[in-house]
């Protein structure tokens, strides 16, 4: 397996193209990719098409999958408010690679059988895969699709974004082979010698202690630890520092623990907007469903909190990973981090490499985030999904015949084996 990432900056979208083109097919040399993802900033707004037939005929044989974008991320940068290009390039031996493109109303309900689903996607044949989706926001139920794939694939990783160049229904491209969609939802499922492994990073941190949820009605919260919700929330206030305050005045989340357990680590929570109060003044409403006796704990997010979190989570994950880091990653953040909530680009990417070291990342910057917590998909906000990418098998070791004799005549010191991919 093999990823290579690069960005043009290009104004002209026949130069961009030139430059992209150049640039992987320099990184690659004589390999020809199966798997080009490509984000394309909507500077280029009127040659999304020449993007798609300039990219298919420079790479032939390659599947494109991508889409339009407010901002876009390539070869570890970030470019923000000025045309950009980016495409990621993977050779993947070994690797099956079944694209899907489903609009809204070929989607099942959500009580329809997993295989329904799975019908529905035209992955129905085939073992548990690693999901990548890209839904277009102005026609497509994101959360009913998320919802979807996990009731089709519930052991699959799943990652993606959601498309943000434009800003009502057939504005944005969705790339998919050769064809350019205007609506839906495209994506792709990899199966065989590959690994999914998902880092999601909300960009908060709790404040208060965990609280359990005594009484409550769908999405509105009626009782926390035997209380009445404002209640609980005058007491938070009180034992916050001015800063906390401040920042829990202005944008209060709660965090809802997405899993039974007498442990709650941060991290952890799925985060959902605090939406409001009941006018009746005895009830919040939150962004998320309820469960009797769930754990919740309030968060706060800034700069700060959203740096802290995301170089936590990567951390945890390169000490997890070890000897099996990944060998190319996809970015998915929200428009409403990068530079206008750090000050400066490249700062998630930047964590990446900090972490990981030089793996090639690319990725753009979305309408809404998906990807796991507690191995359950959600769509996020204000999120950063990272989809690292690794081989399922190590490389096997070959040994030819001249090896074998060898075995039989030199000292074991002076012995050597030759390594080959994995078919």
């Amino acid at each position: 397996m093999r990823w290579v990432s690069a960005i043009s900056q290009a104004e002209s979208t026949d130069a961009a193209l030139f430059e992209i083109i150049s640039l992987v097919r320099g990184q690659l040399g004589a390999e020809r990719p199966d798997l080009l993802l490509a984000f394309v900033s909507n500077h280029h707004e009127p040659a999304y098409a020449a993007v798609s037939r300039g990219l298919n005929s420079a790479f032939s044989g390659a599947l494109l999958l991508g889409c339009s974008a407010g901002a876009v991320i390539g070869g570890g940068t970030e470019v923000e408010g000025s045309p950009g290009l980016s495409v990621t390039a993977a050779v993947l031996p070994g690797v099956d690679i079944h694209p899907f493109h489903l609009v809204a109303g070929d989607m099942p309900s959500l009580e329809a059988e997993p295989g329904t689903w799975a019908t529905a996607f035209g992955l129905q044949r085939m073992p548990p895969p690693c999901i990548m989706v890209i839904p277009d926001p102005h026609t497509t139920p994101t959360e009913v699709l998320v919802r979807g794939m996990d009731a089709a694939f519930p052991g699959s990783p799943k990652i993606g974004g959601i498309a943000s160049g434009g800003h009502s229904a057939g504005a944005n491209a969705l790339f998919l082979g050769d064809r350019l969609h205007r609506a839906g939802a495209v994506g792709v499922a990899l199966s065989g010698n590959i690994t999914l492994d998902t880092v999601v990073a909300q960009g908060c941190r709790p404040v208060g202690s965990p609280m359990i949820v005594t009484r409550c009605e769908g999405n509105l919260i009626l009782e926390l630890d035997g209380q009445p919700p404002l209640a609980a929330l005058q007491n938070l206030f009180e034992q916050l520092d001015e800063a906390d305050r401040e920042l829990f005045r202005t944008a209060p989340l709660c965090g809802v623990e997405m899993r039974d357990t007498v442990e709650h680590r941060e991290g952890e929570y799925l985060i959902r907007n605090v939406l409001g109060i009941r006018d009746e003044g005895d009830g919040m409403f939150v962004g998320e469903v309820l469960r009797l006796w769930q754990v919740v704990q309030f968060h706060v997010r800034d700069a700060r909190t959203s740096h802290d979190d995301v170089h936590a989570a990567l951390s945890r994950y390169a000490q997890e990973a070890r000897d099996r880091l990944p060998e190319g990653a996809v970015l998915f953040s929200c428009l409403g981090r990068g530079k206008g909530l750090y000050g400066h680009p490249n700062h998630d990417s930047d964590a990446l490499r900090e972490h990981l070291g030089e793996i090639p990342l690319g990725g753009f910057f979305c309408s809404g985030e998906i990807g796991p917590v507690q191995g359950i998909t959600y769509l996020h906000g204000y999120t950063s999904a990272f989809g690292l990418f690794r081989s399922a098998r190590p490389p096997s070791f070959v040994l030819d015949v001249g090896g074998i004799i060898g075995l039989l005549v030199v000292p074991i010191g002076q012995l050597h084996s030759r390594t080959g991919n994995s078919p």
